[in-house]
């Protein structure tokens, strides 16, 4: 087999925040392709996570590409305050949009401060449903879990909905970011990526208490070698 071209992206909602902006280093050491913020709001999901500060934080530490993932009720209102802080790109959730022209909204604003846009979309919601947006996109995150917790265990029969996505896209001629999140570990990380996605979103895989982030990132980007 030959190496596939998925990025990691680690999300820090299991990292030591005590020691944030070393831990973003050691990762960046080891290996992140870029980095992928979860801001919840305690409505569109349960928990809470962080908000602009802690992106600000990240920005400060790493030079590598930022992503906002936004799983919140009403994500424009928080758009000034991540693309203010450092994010680069940000990614709302389709169902907390509510429609293709309130999704393409909120796509538009990405772009007008200068960010890139992207949509994500929970299990129960077809990738199809994207299709009239994806021109206004530059990036799908598909969820193999609900969002919300980490730790959970991917759905891998939810990679089904990447194949058909890049299929699609490759069929229009067009280039995007498939991004998969949640559950993504050593043991399915090549699966994810062969599947489609370029971009493979991993928390608790990257920090946890058995292995320093560089250590993980090796085991998880040695996955995706030969």
């Amino acid at each position: 087999m030959t190496d596939t071209l998925a990025q990691i992206a680690p999300s820090i909602l299991t990292a030591d925040f005590g020691n944030l902006a070393q831990q973003v280093r050691d990762a960046d050491a080891g290996g992140a392709g870029l980095w992928h913020l979860d801001v919840m709001d305690g409505h569109f999901v349960p928990p809470l996570s962080f908000g602009k500060e802690v992106i600000a934080a990240v920005r400060a530490a790493t030079p590598r590409f930022i992503e906002a993932h936004l799983m919140v009720a009403k994500p424009g209102e928080q758009f000034e305050d991540m693309a203010k802080a450092g994010a680069q790109r940000l990614v709302f959730h389709y169902e907390a949009a509510g429609s293709l022209d309130a999704a393409r909204a909120l796509a538009q604003q990405a772009r007008d401060l200068g960010c890139e846009a992207g949509v994500a979309i929970n299990p129960e919601t077809p990738v199809e449903a994207l299709y009239p947006l994806l021109d206004a996109l530059d990036e799908v995150v598909v969820m193999l879990i609900r969002p919300g917790w980490g730790g959970q265990v991917a759905n891998l029969d939810l990679l089904d909905k990447v194949r058909t996505l890049r299929a699609h896209l490759t069929a229009e001629g067009r280039a995007m970011a498939i991004n998969i999140d949640g559950g993504v570990k050593a043991t399915n990380a090549r699966t994810c990526a062969e599947a489609g996605a370029s971009i493979l979103v991993a928390g608790s895989a990257v920090f946890n208490a058995t292995q320093t982030p560089q250590q993980a990132l090796g085991e998880l980007l040695g996955a995706l070698r030969t």
